[in-house]
């Protein structure tokens, strides 16, 4: 126990202190993360390379504990021996963040490094098996690959607010070194104690407002590190129920990515491509300030590691009690968020055209969302035009509070059709399209009346706006087609 507390303390000392100087001499050297007002939503230029202080705090920490006059050496070199074995593994995940935060790297080499990463962690011997399989044989390397993959991928994804990552990676960080104590797991906590202190530490910095961020130098470190926790946690004992407890544990970032990947396979989307569709993106768009988001979620955090603590202790006498809580809650707040992608992931695998339906149904309700949100004719004027742009018209014009906008694309098909949707006596929308282009019939209907349903109210506001313009905005003043 004294050499874990003496690990936790240098951990934190060496983050503490070496985090606001790589923070200031990156500044210097211009690596910095400049805000986009979309995704990206600091206000000042940050530098993103918070990897390097948590990873030099990391391996420092066990370093000088190693070199300790006192028994500590004696102590690693005994308890640590798997640990040992991953550190090759830890420190190619990070050169490939750090890579991907100061040059840049395409989404496939980062993969490939993934890869790499997680099969020198099984050839040092890390391997998640389950125990009583006839498929374990051949299951172990590549579901050993897989799960760290996802781990490592869930926290990079989830990196989107202000000390959002840093903070649930202590809380699961803490929830293993908790699972190493009630387990009497000595390596397993003596392995989870100089993370934990190094994103204490590091969080001084990293919480809202951040003043450094992660970069990919440390979600990816932090997720393949918790990773390979989790294959320690349940080496012994890897029953599918053992498995469910290091699960809950990093449950907020796997379900978030979970959630990712499946509503950009339903829009057929690219799993890699980025979105503003992420839980804490949803919470913001809710009117949640950041740092009310990032302390929700903190909670939700800590709500995970007591379950997944619980898990592990009444696996053996109450096996399905904690599993339906855990469901249950998941449900619930999915549910309270309005996932709508989260009820149609049952169906993914169905026919195309039936798949195409759904994602025409989801860009609706984008759509939808959007123009009820919008508070100028320009801005709904932008969202008609480029929705049925995406739905296949090539003629959009609009008739709205007195003024006329409209555009029109090239074809080289002959003749067409229109579609006049009327939202009052003097305002209407008419989309058009050639004969023999691909569409979805199915999207018209529903098309027309979310249009009249949703900017029709708006037409005395619009009016009023008209004989009285407010100043414009910067985006507002940009030209439009005419």
């Amino acid at each position: 126990m004294f050499s874990i507390l003496i690990a936790g303390i240098l951990s934190f000392a060496l983050s503490f202190g070496l985090t606001p100087l790589i923070r200031d001499l990156f500044v210097r050297l211009g690596y910095v993360d400049r805000p986009d007002h979309d995704r990206k939503l600091h206000v000042l230029a940050v530098p993103r390379v918070g990897g390097i202080p948590i990873m030099l705090a990391f391996m420092g920490s066990v370093a000088i504990l190693f070199l300790l006059p006192l028994q500590g050496g004696r102590v690693v070199s005994e308890a640590m021996p798997q640990v040992w074995k991953f550190f090759p593994a830890v420190l190619t995940i990070f050169a490939v963040g750090l890579l991907d935060d100061l040059v840049g790297l395409k989404p496939w080499q980062k993969l490939a490094g993934e890869i790499a990463a997680a099969g020198m962690a099984c050839f040092g011997g890390l391997h998640l098996t389950l125990h009583g399989s006839q498929f374990q044989t051949w299951l172990n390397i590549p579901l050993t690959i897989f799960w760290l993959i996802l781990c490592t991928n869930a926290f990079n994804l989830i990196d989107g607010v202000d000390g959002l990552a840093a903070g649930v990676g202590l809380f699961a960080t803490i929830t293993s070194l908790g699972a190493g104590l009630l387990q009497h797991s000595f390596p397993l906590a003596l392995a989870t104690v100089p993370l934990a202190g190094a994103l204490l530490g590091f969080l001084r910095y990293n919480f809202s407002p951040a003043t450094i961020f992660l970069g990919d130098s440390g979600s990816l470190s932090i997720g393949f590190l918790l990773g390979c926790y989790g294959i320690v946690w349940v080496q012994k004992s890897a029953t599918m129920l053992g498995l469910v407890a290091p699960v809950i544990a990093l449950s907020l970032p796997l379900l978030d990515t979970v959630l990712a990947v499946t509503r950009r396979l339903l829009r057929g989307q690219h799993i890699f491509s980025g979105d503003r569709r992420h839980i804490h993106h949803l919470l913001l768009d809710r009117g949640l300030r950041p740092r009310d988001v990032v302390l929700l979620l903190y909670a939700a955090a800590g709500f995970a590691a007591i379950l997944s603590l619980l898990q592990n202790e009444l696996q053996h006498h109450f096996p399905g009690l904690v599993i339906v809580l855990f469901c249950l809650a998941t449900w619930i707040a999915i549910q309270h968020l309005g996932y709508i992608e989260f009820g149609l992931a049952g169906r993914m695998i169905l026919p195309r055209a039936l798949q195409k339906l759904l994602q025409a149904q989801l860009g609706l309700r984008a759509l939808e969302e959007s123009l009820v949100a919008a508070a100028s004719a320009e801005q709904c004027w932008t969202l008609v035009r480029n929705a049925a742009r995406e739905i296949g018209f090539t003629r959009v014009s609009m008739q709205l509070s007195g003024k006329t906008y409209g555009d029109a694309l090239p074809s080289q098909a002959i003749g067409g059709w229109t579609l006049d949707i009327p939202l009052s006596p003097d305002d209407r929308i008419v989309i058009g399209r050639e004969f023999n282009q691909p569409m979805e019939p199915m999207v018209v209907a529903p098309l027309a009346d979310l249009l009249r349903r949703t900017i029709a109210p708006k037409l005395p506001a619009f009016c009023a706006q008209a004989a009285d313009p407010a100043p414009l905005s910067a985006d507002d003043q940009r030209p439009l087609p005419a």
